[in-house]
Protein backbone atom coordinates (compact mmCIF):
# COMPACT_ATOMS: atom_id res chain seq x y z
CA UNK A 1 0.00 0.00 0.00
CA UNK A 2 1.38 3.39 -1.03
CA UNK A 3 0.56 6.96 -0.05
CA UNK A 4 0.15 9.01 -3.21
CA UNK A 5 -0.22 12.78 -3.45
CA UNK A 6 -2.28 13.96 -6.42
CA UNK A 7 -2.45 17.69 -7.08
CA UNK A 8 -5.52 19.24 -8.71
CA UNK A 9 -7.69 16.29 -7.72
CA UNK A 10 -10.89 18.35 -7.92
CA UNK A 11 -10.11 19.08 -11.55
CA UNK A 12 -11.18 17.18 -14.64
CA UNK A 13 -8.28 14.84 -15.46
CA UNK A 14 -7.10 14.33 -11.87
CA UNK A 15 -10.48 13.28 -10.49
CA UNK A 16 -10.57 10.53 -13.15
CA UNK A 17 -7.11 9.49 -11.96
CA UNK A 18 -8.34 9.28 -8.36
CA UNK A 19 -11.32 7.20 -9.47
CA UNK A 20 -9.06 4.88 -11.50
CA UNK A 21 -6.66 4.39 -8.60
CA UNK A 22 -9.56 3.65 -6.24
CA UNK A 23 -10.73 0.89 -8.59
CA UNK A 24 -7.36 -0.57 -9.54
CA UNK A 25 -5.02 -0.15 -6.54
CA UNK A 26 -5.05 -0.31 -2.76
CA UNK A 27 -3.25 3.04 -2.47
CA UNK A 28 -4.15 5.88 -0.16
CA UNK A 29 -4.46 9.26 -1.85
CA UNK A 30 -3.87 12.81 -0.64
CA UNK A 31 -5.57 15.32 -2.92
CA UNK A 32 -4.27 18.91 -2.94
CA UNK A 33 -6.45 21.49 -4.70
CA UNK A 34 -6.81 25.25 -4.36
CA UNK A 35 -10.41 25.19 -5.70
CA UNK A 36 -10.09 27.54 -8.67
CA UNK A 37 -13.02 28.06 -11.07
CA UNK A 38 -12.11 24.93 -13.07
CA UNK A 39 -12.24 22.72 -9.97
CA UNK A 40 -16.06 22.90 -9.89
CA UNK A 41 -15.93 22.92 -6.11
CA UNK A 42 -16.13 19.39 -4.74
CA UNK A 43 -18.80 18.24 -7.21
CA UNK A 44 -16.55 15.86 -9.17
CA UNK A 45 -15.25 14.19 -6.02
CA UNK A 46 -18.80 13.89 -4.69
CA UNK A 47 -19.90 12.26 -7.94
CA UNK A 48 -17.22 9.56 -7.69
CA UNK A 49 -17.95 9.19 -3.95
CA UNK A 50 -14.39 10.07 -2.97
CA UNK A 51 -15.61 11.65 0.26
CA UNK A 52 -17.18 8.32 1.24
CA UNK A 53 -13.85 6.53 0.92
CA UNK A 54 -11.33 6.67 3.73
CA UNK A 55 -8.50 6.14 1.22
CA UNK A 56 -8.92 9.69 -0.11
CA UNK A 57 -8.11 12.81 1.90
CA UNK A 58 -8.58 16.26 0.39
CA UNK A 59 -6.78 19.41 1.53
CA UNK A 60 -7.26 22.92 0.18
CA UNK A 61 -4.10 24.96 -0.20
CA UNK A 62 -2.45 27.19 -2.79
CA UNK A 63 0.54 25.41 -4.29
CA UNK A 64 1.98 28.71 -5.55
CA UNK A 65 3.00 29.31 -1.91
CA UNK A 66 5.31 27.25 0.30
CA UNK A 67 3.70 24.20 1.90
CA UNK A 68 2.35 25.10 5.37
CA UNK A 69 4.24 23.24 8.10
CA UNK A 70 1.01 22.11 9.74
CA UNK A 71 -0.18 20.62 6.46
CA UNK A 72 3.09 18.71 6.03
CA UNK A 73 2.59 17.11 9.45
CA UNK A 74 -1.04 16.27 8.77
CA UNK A 75 -0.21 14.67 5.40
CA UNK A 76 2.59 12.53 6.80
CA UNK A 77 4.55 10.05 4.68
CA UNK A 78 4.26 10.33 0.90
CA UNK A 79 5.58 7.66 -1.49
CA UNK A 80 4.65 9.26 -4.81
CA UNK A 81 3.71 12.71 -6.05
CA UNK A 82 1.66 13.11 -9.24
CA UNK A 83 1.48 16.77 -10.21
CA UNK A 84 -1.49 17.56 -12.42
CA UNK A 85 -2.61 20.89 -10.94
CA UNK A 86 -2.28 23.73 -13.47
CA UNK A 87 -4.13 26.50 -15.19
CA UNK A 88 -4.77 25.04 -18.63
CA UNK A 89 -6.97 27.42 -20.65
CA UNK A 90 -5.04 28.76 -23.66
CA UNK A 91 -7.32 31.80 -24.11
CA UNK A 92 -6.82 32.82 -20.47
CA UNK A 93 -3.05 32.48 -20.86
CA UNK A 94 -3.13 34.79 -23.88
CA UNK A 95 -5.35 37.36 -22.16
CA UNK A 96 -3.47 37.43 -18.83
CA UNK A 97 -0.13 35.68 -19.33
CA UNK A 98 1.78 36.85 -16.23
CA UNK A 99 -0.45 35.45 -13.43
CA UNK A 100 -1.12 32.38 -15.56
CA UNK A 101 2.57 31.59 -16.04
CA UNK A 102 3.40 32.45 -12.43
CA UNK A 103 0.74 30.00 -11.21
CA UNK A 104 2.02 27.06 -13.25
CA UNK A 105 5.72 27.71 -12.65
CA UNK A 106 5.50 28.56 -8.95
CA UNK A 107 3.27 25.62 -8.09
CA UNK A 108 5.79 23.27 -9.68
CA UNK A 109 8.75 24.83 -7.88
CA UNK A 110 7.16 24.69 -4.43
CA UNK A 111 5.98 21.12 -4.98
CA UNK A 112 9.50 20.10 -6.01
CA UNK A 113 10.87 21.77 -2.88
CA UNK A 114 8.37 19.76 -0.84
CA UNK A 115 9.53 16.63 -2.70
CA UNK A 116 13.12 17.34 -1.69
CA UNK A 117 11.99 17.11 1.93
CA UNK A 118 9.80 14.01 1.76
CA UNK A 119 11.98 12.14 -0.80
CA UNK A 120 9.28 10.25 -2.73
CA UNK A 121 10.12 7.20 -4.81
CA UNK A 122 8.56 8.97 -7.81
CA UNK A 123 7.65 12.52 -8.88
CA UNK A 124 5.46 12.47 -12.00
CA UNK A 125 4.85 15.73 -13.87
CA UNK A 126 1.77 15.75 -16.07
CA UNK A 127 2.44 17.85 -19.17
CA UNK A 128 1.00 18.51 -22.60
CA UNK A 129 1.62 17.92 -26.28
CA UNK A 130 1.54 21.69 -26.74
CA UNK A 131 5.12 22.12 -25.46
CA UNK A 132 6.30 20.90 -28.88
CA UNK A 133 4.27 23.50 -30.75
CA UNK A 134 2.36 23.03 -33.97
CA UNK A 135 3.07 19.77 -35.79
CA UNK A 136 3.42 19.78 -39.59
CA UNK A 137 1.30 17.20 -41.39
CA UNK A 138 3.10 13.87 -41.23
CA UNK A 139 5.20 14.78 -38.19
CA UNK A 140 4.37 13.25 -34.79
CA UNK A 141 6.75 14.37 -32.05
CA UNK A 142 8.61 11.72 -30.06
CA UNK A 143 9.87 11.83 -26.48
CA UNK A 144 12.89 14.11 -26.18
CA UNK A 145 12.14 16.28 -29.24
CA UNK A 146 12.86 20.01 -28.97
CA UNK A 147 10.21 22.30 -27.49
CA UNK A 148 8.69 25.19 -29.41
CA UNK A 149 5.69 26.44 -27.38
CA UNK A 150 3.25 28.62 -29.28
CA UNK A 151 1.40 30.37 -26.44
CA UNK A 152 1.92 31.34 -22.77
CA UNK A 153 0.13 28.21 -21.53
CA UNK A 154 2.41 25.82 -23.41
CA UNK A 155 5.42 27.95 -22.44
CA UNK A 156 4.50 27.59 -18.76
CA UNK A 157 4.32 23.81 -19.15
CA UNK A 158 7.59 23.70 -21.08
CA UNK A 159 9.26 25.83 -18.41
CA UNK A 160 7.90 23.59 -15.68
CA UNK A 161 9.24 20.53 -17.49
CA UNK A 162 12.69 22.13 -17.56
CA UNK A 163 12.50 22.87 -13.84
CA UNK A 164 11.51 19.27 -13.12
CA UNK A 165 14.49 18.11 -15.18
CA UNK A 166 16.78 20.47 -13.26
CA UNK A 167 15.65 19.03 -9.91
CA UNK A 168 16.16 15.50 -11.22
CA UNK A 169 19.67 16.38 -12.41
CA UNK A 170 20.71 18.57 -9.47
CA UNK A 171 19.09 16.85 -6.50
CA UNK A 172 18.62 13.32 -7.79
CA UNK A 173 14.83 13.38 -7.54
CA UNK A 174 13.37 10.34 -9.35
CA UNK A 175 11.18 12.12 -11.90
CA UNK A 176 9.18 11.27 -15.00
CA UNK A 177 7.20 13.47 -17.38
CA UNK A 178 4.09 12.48 -19.31
CA UNK A 179 2.87 14.41 -22.34
CA UNK A 180 -0.78 13.98 -23.17
CA UNK A 181 -2.98 15.26 -25.97
CA UNK A 182 -6.49 16.71 -25.76
CA UNK A 183 -8.46 14.87 -23.08
CA UNK A 184 -12.19 14.14 -23.10
CA UNK A 185 -14.44 12.63 -20.47
CA UNK A 186 -17.35 12.93 -18.09
CA UNK A 187 -17.66 16.02 -15.88
CA UNK A 188 -15.59 18.25 -18.15
CA UNK A 189 -15.96 22.02 -17.75
CA UNK A 190 -18.63 23.31 -20.18
CA UNK A 191 -16.12 25.66 -21.82
CA UNK A 192 -14.33 22.62 -23.30
CA UNK A 193 -15.02 21.36 -26.81
CA UNK A 194 -17.09 18.22 -26.26
CA UNK A 195 -19.66 19.66 -23.81
CA UNK A 196 -19.66 22.85 -25.91
CA UNK A 197 -20.66 20.85 -29.00
CA UNK A 198 -23.37 18.99 -27.07
CA UNK A 199 -24.82 22.30 -25.88
CA UNK A 200 -24.76 23.82 -29.38
CA UNK A 201 -26.56 20.80 -30.85
CA UNK A 202 -29.18 20.70 -28.08
CA UNK A 203 -29.87 24.44 -28.43
CA UNK A 204 -29.73 24.55 -32.23
CA UNK A 205 -26.93 27.13 -32.12
CA UNK A 206 -24.06 27.58 -34.57
CA UNK A 207 -20.72 26.07 -33.58
CA UNK A 208 -17.55 27.95 -34.58
CA UNK A 209 -14.94 25.47 -35.84
CA UNK A 210 -11.37 26.77 -35.93
CA UNK A 211 -9.90 26.32 -39.38
CA UNK A 212 -7.07 27.31 -41.70
CA UNK A 213 -7.01 30.69 -43.45
CA UNK A 214 -8.91 29.31 -46.43
CA UNK A 215 -11.61 27.90 -44.14
CA UNK A 216 -11.28 24.51 -45.81
CA UNK A 217 -9.70 22.42 -43.04
CA UNK A 218 -10.28 22.27 -39.31
CA UNK A 219 -7.57 21.77 -36.73
CA UNK A 220 -6.74 18.19 -35.75
CA UNK A 221 -5.93 16.40 -32.49
CA UNK A 222 -5.38 12.87 -31.16
CA UNK A 223 -8.18 12.96 -28.59
CA UNK A 224 -8.10 10.57 -25.63
CA UNK A 225 -10.44 9.76 -22.73
CA UNK A 226 -9.31 10.75 -19.23
CA UNK A 227 -9.72 7.15 -18.01
CA UNK A 228 -7.32 6.00 -20.75
CA UNK A 229 -4.87 8.66 -19.54
CA UNK A 230 -5.22 7.35 -15.98
CA UNK A 231 -4.61 3.80 -17.22
CA UNK A 232 -1.48 5.00 -19.02
CA UNK A 233 -0.13 6.70 -15.90
CA UNK A 234 -0.74 3.60 -13.79
CA UNK A 235 0.98 1.46 -16.44
CA UNK A 236 4.08 3.67 -16.31
CA UNK A 237 4.19 3.53 -12.51
CA UNK A 238 3.82 -0.26 -12.40
CA UNK A 239 5.90 -1.27 -15.41
CA UNK A 240 8.71 1.18 -16.08
CA UNK A 241 11.63 2.17 -13.86
CA UNK A 242 12.98 4.67 -16.40
CA UNK A 243 13.59 8.15 -14.97
CA UNK A 244 14.70 11.51 -16.35
CA UNK A 245 18.31 11.40 -17.50
CA UNK A 246 20.80 14.27 -17.89
CA UNK A 247 22.33 12.76 -21.05
CA UNK A 248 19.35 11.30 -22.92
CA UNK A 249 16.38 13.69 -23.10
CA UNK A 250 14.04 10.91 -24.17
CA UNK A 251 14.46 8.87 -21.00
CA UNK A 252 11.82 9.26 -18.33
CA UNK A 253 9.42 10.92 -20.79
CA UNK A 254 6.26 9.17 -21.99
CA UNK A 255 3.68 10.22 -24.60
CA UNK A 256 0.15 9.08 -23.67
CA UNK A 257 -1.66 9.37 -26.98
CA UNK A 258 -5.05 8.57 -28.47
CA UNK A 259 -5.13 6.04 -31.28
CA UNK A 260 -6.84 8.15 -33.97
CA UNK A 261 -6.31 11.65 -35.34
CA UNK A 262 -9.58 13.54 -35.78
CA UNK A 263 -10.18 17.03 -37.08
CA UNK A 264 -12.46 19.19 -34.96
CA UNK A 265 -15.28 19.25 -37.50
CA UNK A 266 -15.24 15.46 -37.78
CA UNK A 267 -15.30 15.20 -34.00
CA UNK A 268 -18.26 17.60 -33.79
CA UNK A 269 -20.17 15.52 -36.33
CA UNK A 270 -19.50 12.33 -34.34
CA UNK A 271 -20.74 14.02 -31.15
CA UNK A 272 -23.84 15.38 -32.89
CA UNK A 273 -24.60 11.91 -34.24
CA UNK A 274 -24.60 10.45 -30.73
CA UNK A 275 -26.68 13.38 -29.43
CA UNK A 276 -29.15 12.76 -32.25
CA UNK A 277 -29.40 16.36 -33.42
CA UNK A 278 -28.35 18.61 -36.26
CA UNK A 279 -24.90 20.18 -36.23
CA UNK A 280 -24.93 23.80 -37.38
CA UNK A 281 -21.42 25.13 -37.85
CA UNK A 282 -19.23 27.74 -39.47
CA UNK A 283 -15.53 27.53 -40.25
CA UNK A 284 -13.64 30.38 -38.58
CA UNK A 285 -10.09 31.53 -39.33
CA UNK A 286 -9.33 32.18 -35.69
CA UNK A 287 -5.63 31.41 -35.94
CA UNK A 288 -4.59 34.16 -38.37
CA UNK A 289 -6.24 36.90 -36.34
CA UNK A 290 -5.07 35.51 -33.00
CA UNK A 291 -1.78 33.61 -33.15
CA UNK A 292 -1.06 31.18 -30.35
CA UNK A 293 -3.70 28.61 -31.27
CA UNK A 294 -2.06 25.81 -33.25
CA UNK A 295 -4.05 23.95 -35.90
CA UNK A 296 -2.37 20.59 -35.40
CA UNK A 297 -0.75 18.84 -32.45
CA UNK A 298 0.62 15.33 -32.74
CA UNK A 299 2.60 12.94 -30.56
CA UNK A 300 4.05 9.55 -31.38
CA UNK A 301 2.76 6.77 -29.11
CA UNK A 302 5.26 4.06 -30.11
CA UNK A 303 7.19 4.15 -26.83
CA UNK A 304 4.14 3.37 -24.70
CA UNK A 305 3.04 0.73 -27.21
CA UNK A 306 6.47 -0.86 -26.85
CA UNK A 307 5.89 -0.98 -23.09
CA UNK A 308 2.73 -2.97 -23.68
CA UNK A 309 0.18 -0.17 -23.37
CA UNK A 310 -2.49 1.08 -25.76
CA UNK A 311 -5.70 2.99 -24.94
CA UNK A 312 -8.07 0.40 -23.44
CA UNK A 313 -11.17 2.01 -25.00
CA UNK A 314 -11.30 3.49 -28.53
CA UNK A 315 -11.96 7.19 -28.95
CA UNK A 316 -15.25 6.65 -30.81
CA UNK A 317 -16.58 4.33 -28.13
CA UNK A 318 -15.36 6.82 -25.51
CA UNK A 319 -17.25 9.68 -27.20
CA UNK A 320 -20.42 7.57 -27.37
CA UNK A 321 -20.13 6.72 -23.67
CA UNK A 322 -19.49 10.35 -22.67
CA UNK A 323 -22.46 11.69 -24.65
CA UNK A 324 -24.85 9.04 -23.33
CA UNK A 325 -23.66 9.66 -19.76
CA UNK A 326 -23.95 13.44 -20.12
CA UNK A 327 -27.50 13.31 -21.48
CA UNK A 328 -28.85 11.40 -18.50
CA UNK A 329 -31.11 13.73 -16.49
CA UNK A 330 -28.97 13.44 -13.34
CA UNK A 331 -25.82 14.43 -15.25
CA UNK A 332 -27.03 17.33 -17.39
CA UNK A 333 -25.83 19.71 -14.67
CA UNK A 334 -22.35 19.27 -16.16
CA UNK A 335 -23.51 21.08 -19.29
Amino acid sequence: MKNVMITGGNGFVAHHLIEHFLKNTDWNMVNIDKLSYSSSGHDRLKDIKAFDNERVKTFTTDLTLPFPEGLKKEIGKIDMIIHLAAESHVDNSITTPIPFIQNNINSTIYLLEYAREVKPELFLYFSTDEVYGTAPVGRNYVEGDRHNPGNPYSASKSGSESIVRSYANTYGLPCVITNTMNVLGERQHPEKYLPLVINKVLKGEVLSVHSNKEKTKAGTRFYIHARNVAAGILHIINNCGERLDNLDASKGVFNIVGEEELDNLELAKIIAGFVGGELKYEMVDFHSSRPGHDLRYALDGAKMKGLGWEPPVSIRESIKNIVEWTLRPENKKWL
